[in-house]
C-alpha cells in the first residue's frame, strides 16, 4: 500500500498522535513521549520501507 506523506500523517492522527511542529518538509508528531518525523514531499509516495519503519516506530505495526 502506497501513500503520500500527507496520507500518512492523517493516519496517525487518527491513532491519536499530533502534529508538533513542521521542520521544512518533515512534519514532526507526537503522542505522549515519542516523537515521530513523517517526509512530506509534495504528491510524492513513501518508500514501502520508511512507511514500515514509522508504523512501526508508532506501534501499529
Amino acid at each position: 500500500m502506497l501513500v503520500t506523506g500527507k496520507e500518512l500523517v492523517k493516519i496517525l492522527k487518527k491513532d491519536g498522535w499530533e502534529l508538533d511542529r513542521i521542520n521544512g518538509s518533515h512534519h514532526i508528531l507526537k503522542k505522549k513521549e515519542k516523537t515521530l518525523s513523517v517526509p512530506v514531499h509534495s504528491n510524492r509516495d513513501i518508500p514501502t520501507g520508511t512507511m514500515n519503519a514509522i508504523l512501526k516506530q508508532a506501534g501499529i505495526k
